[in-house]
C-alpha cells in the first residue's frame, strides 16, 4: 500500500509554526494510518491525499464558504469519493493513477491554541487533527454521539499504533 501526501503551507509563517514535523513525519504517519485502516478502495491500493496547513483566517474563509459557519476551526475535510466504494470503471487509470481521497486542512493557530486544552503537545494535537481528517476522507463520519465516540475511538488507535500519544 502507498500514500503520495501533496503537503501546502499557506505561508512560510505557518510553515514556522509546524515545528518539527517535516514532510517526512506526515508522509510516514498518514502511510501507517492507510496501511493500517486497509480501506481497499482500489485494486493496487495507492492513494493521495493533499494537507494544507494553514492560518485561522483562511481556514474560517474555507468554513464560511463551504460549510457556511463563519469562524475558524481546527481541521476540514473535503473527501473526493462521494461512496465508500471507488468506481473501478476505467481500469487503465486505476492502473496508473493513485486514488485521490481528497483534502485535509488544519489550521496550526487553532491547533496550537487547543493542544494544551487537550492536554496534548503540538505534535500530538496536529496528528490528531490530521488522524480526523483522514478518516472523514475514508468515509466515516459523527452526526451522532455514538458515531463521534467511535470515530474518537479510532483516531486514538491511530495515533496509539505510531507511539504519538
Amino acid at each position: 500500500m502507498e500514500i503520495e501526501v501533496n503537503i501546502q503551507y499557506a505561508d512560510p509563517l505557518v510553515a514556522g509554526k509546524a515545528g518539527d514535523i517535516d514532510a517526512s513525519t506526515w508522509r510516514q504517519w498518514f502511510s501507517h494510518w492507510v496501511e493500517l485502516l486497509n480501506p481497499e478502495l482500489s485494486p493496487i491500493q495507492t492513494y493521495a491525499l493533499s494537507l494544507r496547513l494553514t492560518d485561522d483566517a483562511e481556514i474560517r474563509h474555507f468554513n464560511s464558504t463551504y460549510r457556511s459557519y463563519d469562524r475558524p476551526t481546527d481541521v476540514l475535510a473535503f473527501a473526493a469519493l462521494e461512496t465508500p466504494t471507488a468506481d473501478t470503471s476505467s481500469p487503465v487509470q486505476w492502473q496508473t493513477d493513485p486514488v485521490e481521497l481528497g483534502d485535509i486542512i488544519i489550521s496550526l493557530e487553532t491547533a496550537l491554541r487547543q493542544a494544551p486544552e487537550h492536554q496534548h503537545s503540538p505534535e500530538q494535537e496536529l496528528a490528531w487533527l490530521a488522524s480526523h481528517g483522514l478518516l472523514h476522507l475514508l468515509g466515516w463520519d459523527h452526526p451522532d454521539a455514538a458515531s463521534l465516540e467511535q470515530m474518537l475511538k479510532q483516531q486514538e488507535n491511530l495515533l496509539t499504533s505510531m507511539n504519538i500519544i
